[in-house]
């Protein structure tokens, strides 16, 4: 879908993708339950995701040339719209690539 058949900005794609989101986690999961998250960040943004989850176990993995890092973190989630605050906050962040 082009920007001109729908999406007048990214915040309107983002929007679209979390709503989608909402929709499979509430087919597919039941509250509570550990919820992976797995993002891809430039090494210098590695901070920023780190601090979605201060009170979380999370693990890194630099690339292959230390430019990016994957972050995984398995939290304790207690809804749907926990997950998508989460979300929320990480699409805050540049460059993040949410898996």
């Amino acid at each position: 879908m082009s920007a001109q058949q729908g999406f007048h900005n990214i915040t309107d794609m983002a929007d679209n993708r979390l709503d989608e989101l909402r929709k499979k986690l509430e087919s597919i999961h039941s509250w509570p339950s550990v919820y992976m998250f797995k993002f891809i960040v430039p090494a210098e943004k590695e901070g920023d995701v780190l601090s979605l989850f201060p009170r979380n176990e999370t693990s890194s993995k630099s690339s292959k040339n230390g430019r990016y890092v994957s972050v995984t973190a398995e939290v304790m989630i207690g809804s749907t719209d926990q997950v998508i605050e989460v979300y929320e906050k990480a699409y805050q962040i540049e460059a993040l690539i949410a898996l």
